[in-house]
């Protein structure tokens, strides 16, 4: 008689199959890839909590908008630029970190503790960012400057390990650029959560504070003060919960992995920060991936700040960005699933560059969709031609997402064939590095496209212009449509295809193989 096979059966079966893994052979198995995307999920909860509402809490609730001073600054502008030199202070702690990584020697390994250590502190410095009670002075600015300087620091202790385990987990090809494929799907997932809801609810809770023109809802003046506060209380409490939901994912993400690859003998030399800048100039195929994410930082900066701040007020309908965002999920999603077969059809390098073409044609066919004599899309037509671009554009961020921390992983491979040293630590800090400065790019663009609107978030109505609209389509759109062509030029250049990584994997194993076989011969004759 025939057995039933059980739902655990074919849940093993389909989990070997997406992660590209054979059970018991001693290479990555599934559970650890469900933890390793569940602690993703976990981080982006966290990530995009900061990376796309302080912005808005700071210039909406705590007041730091077009009609407040900060010392000698307009408070949007002094905004705009703690948003950029914040986030690339950040990106610029991230080579320091990748360095202490590969110096880290625990029983855990040299990245997976981090993942233990770093929970808590992390959860507590978000909850700090979003405290209702600073005041709206330059006390109070500088007070909630310095809590997000440290928030920063304090993240990239865990994220920088947290992407380099990746590659300490096994070093096929194949099955990293699965593990990546599904941890970025549960990463794009976790921040599309945090995106779509926060302005259903944030919108939702202040309806009674706003005018409704036109079917389009505006601060009321003289609701301002109220709305204010309560966007200041909505924005702590949904910070609490999702923290108190990410913080179990990080231990999930510590406890059910393994690191395999480039572990530290007890013998060995520990590398310096110095010697692992160096290595980080060997290594070229690295370098033009972190080029080409910094040009292509403002490629999506309408996901960001400014995004929000185009629907609040252009639209009238803060919701609408929940909207905004969830367009790009389909093509995302679409591109990360296909992946794999993208890869093997095309690599990874010629699947990049063709969809980011594709993102730039749709931004550029946006741009002219809005009509600047009326500082409006152009009617019913126009408003389906820029979804439809909108759904292309998520193309290429499906692509980038996954393609570029897989190819990041083939690097670390050339740079153990090209030195001896793998520096994985080192290498994956270029990744976070280029996110940092994209969202330092991306909330620094949109700040400052909504400043020069010259909008005012205690009375929309009376301060917005057709001057204004105009420019923050035009700071949102055209800013992204150059990113994205941008971003595609250095990755011309770029020559790891999957066939040389393999030959790389296999010299790196021939000399190690080698070198064990020479000390045994050296260890025979001395004795």
């Amino acid at each position: 008689m025939e057995e039933k096979t059980t739902f655990s059966q074919k849940f093993s079966a389909l989990s070997n199959k997406l992660f590209g893994t054979t059970p018991n052979d001693g290479d990555i198995q599934p559970k650890e890839g469900w933890s390793y995307s569940i602690c993703g999920l976990g981080q982006n909860f966290i990530c995009t909590v900061i990376g796309s509402y302080l912005t808005v809490f700071m210039t909406d609730a705590l007041g730091f908008n077009i009609n407040t001073q900060v010392g000698l600054l307009n408070g949007v502008y002094a905004v705009a630029i703690l948003m950029l030199v914040v986030r690339i202070f950040d990106a610029c702690n991230d080579p320091i970190m990748g360095s202490i990584v590969d110096r880290t020697r625990t029983k855990w390994g040299k990245c997976r503790p981090y993942l233990l250590w770093m929970a808590i502190p992390i959860a507590f410095m978000t909850i700090l960012c979003f405290l209702p009670w600073y005041s709206k002075d330059i006390v109070g600015f500088i007070a909630v400057s310095l809590v997000y300087v440290v928030w920063s620091v304090v993240y990239t202790v865990a994220d920088v390990p947290y992407w380099g385990l990746s590659t300490t987990m096994t070093n096929n090809t194949t099955k990293r650029g699965n593990l990546l494929t599904i941890a970025r799907l549960f990463c794009t997932a976790g921040a599309g959560l945090v995106t779509i809801l926060v302005p259903q609810i944030t919108a939702a809770v202040t309806r009674d504070y706003k005018l409704n023109i036109d079917g389009k809802e505006y601060v009321n003046p003289i609701f301002a003060e109220q709305n204010a506060e309560t966007l200041k209380y909505t924005y702590f409490i949904i910070t609490i919960v999702l923290v108190a939901l990410a913080l179990p994912m990080f231990y999930i993400g510590f406890k059910n992995t393994k690191e395999r690859c480039g572990t530290i003998e007890g013998n060995q030399k520990l590398p310096s920060l110095g010697h692992n800048l160096k290595l980080l100039f060997k290594n070229k195929e690295l370098m033009l991936i972190v080029l080409s994410g910094i040009l292509g930082g403002a490629r999506m900066v309408y996901t960001y700040t400014g995004g929000l701040y185009f629907c609040k007020y252009a639209l009238g309908d803060e919701g609408a960005y929940s909207l905004l965002t969830m367009l790009v999920v389909p093509g995302g999603l679409i591109a990360s699933v296909l992946c794999p077969w993208l890869t093997k059809k095309f690599t990874k390098k010629w699947s990049f560059i063709g969809s980011h073409i594709i993102g730039a044609i749709a931004m550029v066919v946006m741009l002219f969709m809005w009509d600047f004599e009326k500082a409006e899309l152009r009617g019913t037509a126009g408003l389906v031609v820029c979804v439809i671009c909108l759904l292309f554009i998520g193309i290429p961020q499906g692509i980038s997402n996954i393609m570029s921390y897989a190819m990041i992983g083939d690097t670390v491979e050339y740079l153990e064939w090209k030195t001896g040293e793998r520096a994985e630590g080192i290498c994956f800090a270029m990744q976070t590095l280029i996110n940092k400065i994209g969202m330092a790019v991306g909330a620094f663009i949109g700040v400052l496209a909504y400043g020069m609107s010259g909008i005012s978030a205690d009375d929309p109505v009376g301060s917005m212009s057709r001057e204004g609209m105009n420019k923050l389509w035009l700071m949102l759109v055209l800013s992204g449509a150059v990113s994205f062509i941008a971003c595609v030029i250095p990755m011309f250049f770029y020559t790891i295809t999957e066939d040389k990584q393999r030959w790389l994997v296999e010299q790196i194993n021939l000399r190690k193989a080698e070198s064990e076989a020479n000390t045994e011969v050296s260890d025979t004759e001395n004795a």
